[in-house]
């Protein structure tokens, strides 16, 4: 994977701040919640590769931050962080869908441990091959799609052509590269059966078929999956 966009959801800035050190050091992009609410609407909007949680939060504990976000149907790695080192605490994490779970105080070497952990199993070709991407998880060896949470009714090569779309965000595919990684070198139809296709999966994807957010056509080239530009 390119690299990876961090989530802070700490109140304490001096925790933050050497937070945001190490992980800059590490070549990742880091990103800081002071609450519960704000770091809420950050997992919702940029969909960061992992997030780093704090259990005590000044509105929202991150039980309940982590339990809402993965109701939405974000799967990326939760590791929570707590100043209490009880074994109920790690328990109740663990029941509501968080990864790993660390107590304070900790030292930037262990937290950096963890991260890649987490990082290399949820991302690596060994593990499952999972995308998640703009609120998808395509998750391609159990072939099943879901949107926010809810699971997509695709068949057959709707789910490839999504899985491949997935794959490249902000990637521009002719229908030619299309037709040859869905259909296979040796499919003799035409190139227009990929615009039926497409069609289909933005009846099922978009809010809007006839405006699509997702599928975006690429005037005189093919079609991509939205980028993280927008």
């Amino acid at each position: 994977m390119s690299a990876p966009t961090i989530l802070i959801i700490e109140d304490d800035a001096s925790v933050c701040e050497a937070v945001r050190l190490y992980i800059e050091r590490e070549g990742w992009q880091c990103l800081i919640a002071s609450d519960g609410m704000t770091g809420k609407h950050q997992i919702q909007r940029i969909r960061p590769d992992l997030t780093v949680l704090d259990i005590m939060l000044p509105d929202m504990d991150g039980f309940n931050v982590c339990q809402q976000v993965r109701a939405s149907g974000y799967f990326a790695p939760i590791l929570m962080l707590t100043a209490r080192a009880e074994e109920d605490d790690r328990l109740q994490g663990l029941e509501i869908g968080a990864d790993d779970y660390l107590a304070k105080p900790f030292s930037a070497k262990e937290l950096i441990a963890r991260i890649k952990a987490l990082l290399r199993r949820a991302y690596s070709q060994q593990y499952r091959d999972v995308k998640r991407t703009h609120g998808f998880v395509v998750d391609v060896d159990q072939r099943s799609a879901l949107l926010n949470g809810e699971p997509l009714d695709l068949r057959g090569k709707e789910f490839d052509l999504l899985a491949q779309l997935t794959a490249h965000p902000g990637r521009a595919y002719t229908r030619e590269q299309l037709l040859e990684q869905i259909w296979g070198y040796e499919f003799e139809g035409d190139t227009r059966v990929v615009d039926v296709y497409i069609r289909k999966l933005r009846e099922k994807v978009e809010l809007d078929p006839s405006s699509p957010d997702y599928i975006q056509t690429v005037w005189g080239i093919g079609y991509r999956f939205k980028g993280d530009e927008g």
